[in-house]
């Protein structure tokens, strides 16, 4: 069981707090609403009301114990790469800082973020990337070129195994997974398909590729 603090407790960091808390490791949640810390007494292990731009307030609560910390308070950057900074300073090995702009993530790389993330223009590239192609259903950016996708299979891949599709050859891409209906009805998930799984047309496929791969296999009906 991994120990993590989560500064910031607006949606995105509610969200992270309460999922981490939900999977049985310990969360130190921290915010100066007082009326959210509240909220999250009930949740988590630890909620505390402090200034996480102070370090000392910051080690008064046990900061040190953190395995990982996610920074996320909203546009007010200024206190992001202070938090940053401060987290850095203490010795926190893990620290993942929310960004609104590539600029403020250049920055707080600089400052000392492990990573960086960009929930609003995720979101927007994955609804983006839904309108534009009703078949994906999940699509994951893993670098400029790289990305993830989910999609309904091509109807002519349906009726067909893996082993004769041969996608890595043919296309330049690996499926990684398929959800598909279980014995009971169930969705679930297959992450070692076996290479004589025949395709059906309501199975999802969970596909990892470089993108131009990727939107050549969209085209294909």
């Amino acid at each position: 069981m991994r120990q993590f603090a989560v500064i910031g407790l607006g949606r995105f960091g509610a969200s992270v707090a309460t999922t981490l808390s939900e999977k049985g490791h310990q969360v130190l949640a921290i915010d100066l609403d007082e009326d959210r810390i509240q909220v999250f007494s009930d949740i988590v292990a630890q909620a505390v009301c402090v200034d996480a731009t102070d370090e000392k307030a910051l080690r008064t609560v046990g900061i040190e114990d953190i395995d990982a910390a996610v920074v996320s308070v909203g546009n007010n950057i200024e206190a992001s790469i202070l938090i940053t900074l401060v987290l850095k300073e203490i010795g926190i090995k893990e620290v993942v800082t929310k960004s609104v702009t590539p600029d403020q993530g250049k920055v707080l790389k600089k400052v000392g973020a492990d990573k960086v993330i960009f929930p609003e223009r995720d979101m927007g590239i994955r609804l983006a990337n839904s309108l534009i192609s009703p078949k994906i259903s999940e699509f994951i950016d893993l670098s400029p070129d790289c990305s993830i996708i989910e999609i309904t299979p091509p109807k002519e891949f349906v009726g067909k195994s893996l082993k004769q599709l041969n996608v890595r050859a043919a296309h330049g891409l690996n499926i990684i997974a398929i959800k598909r209906s279980g014995k009971d009805g169930k969705e679930m998930v297959d992450s070692i398909p076996e290479a004589d799984y025949k395709i059906k047309s309501n199975d999802s496929l969970m596909i990892v590729g470089p993108n131009d791969n990727i939107e050549k296999l969209k085209k294909i009906d």
